[in-house]
């Protein structure tokens, strides 16, 4: 891998994973010694997190991390919406059954499965998660689509980062999981549609509380951010 791609892939973790939180500064000089890159590459590093919004030019401390605020989330989970919805639709009408039909027995099995589950990360379960994201992307074979929501789902990792495990809420996520599952099995896009409003509300009312609650300073137009988030997983019901 190039240098710049390198200096790319640890910053753009370092960013998601809030190693590295917003409004942190990303002098020239400082990264380049700490990445062990030149300042070429990682000028090309850091043009390419901006591509991605997950950096901004801020005048004399030059790049620094992109704000993440409750306007943000909010901002983000109306193009989200937008998006899925389109998704949805488009799977209901050209999906194949078979790995919707799987991923409806692993969402049937998920509440039982979260209430064993030792695993404080819940790692099966957001595969599982995960893996329904996927299976309605390849299902949709849209794709200027599907890399529009790619982009999103960029930030929401970092907005997912806030976000603490309620158990109860991820078995209520798993339900409303398997509402499009099978809508998308039975062909009923509206059906499909409506559902995946249904579990975006109650993802945005779940990270809107866990902004609330955490500890919070305020970007320069006196509008909170959350600087110190709970770290304890990479997923989240969103």
């Amino acid at each position: 891998m190039r240098a710049s791609g390198k200096a790319h892939a640890q910053l753009r973790a370092e960013i998601l994973d809030w190693t590295l939180p917003p409004g942190t500064p990303l002098g020239e000089v400082e990264q380049s010694t700490r990445l062990g890159v030149s300042r070429t590459p990682l000028r090309e590093a850091l043009s390419r997190l901006r591509g991605e919004g997950l950096v901004r030019a801020d005048g004399a401390r030059g790049a620094v991390v992109a704000d993440l605020g409750a306007a943000d989330v909010r901002a983000l989970f109306e193009l989200r919406g937008a998006l899925e919805d389109r998704a949805v639709r488009l799977a209901a009408r050209r999906r194949d059954p078979a790995p919707f039909e799987r991923l409806a027995r692993a969402l049937d099995d998920a509440p039982r499965s979260l209430q064993h589950d030792a695993d404080p990360h819940h790692a099966a379960y957001y595969a599982v998660a995960e893996a329904v994201d996927a299976a309605i992307d390849h299902a949709a074979a849209s794709p200027y689509l599907t890399a529009s929501l790619a982009g999103v789902r960029t930030h929401l990792v970092r907005v997912r980062r806030v976000s603490r495990d309620d158990p109860d809420r991820l078995r209520a996520a798993a339900a409303e999981h398997l509402v499009v599952v099978r809508a998308i099995l039975a062909q009923d896009e509206t059906l499909a549609a409506q559902a995946i409003a249904v579990h975006l509300h109650h993802s945005l009312r779940q990270v809107l509380a866990a902004f609330a609650s955490a500890s919070h300073d305020h970007d320069p137009g006196g509008h909170p951010r959350a600087t110190s988030p709970r770290r304890e997983h990479a997923g989240a019901s969103a």
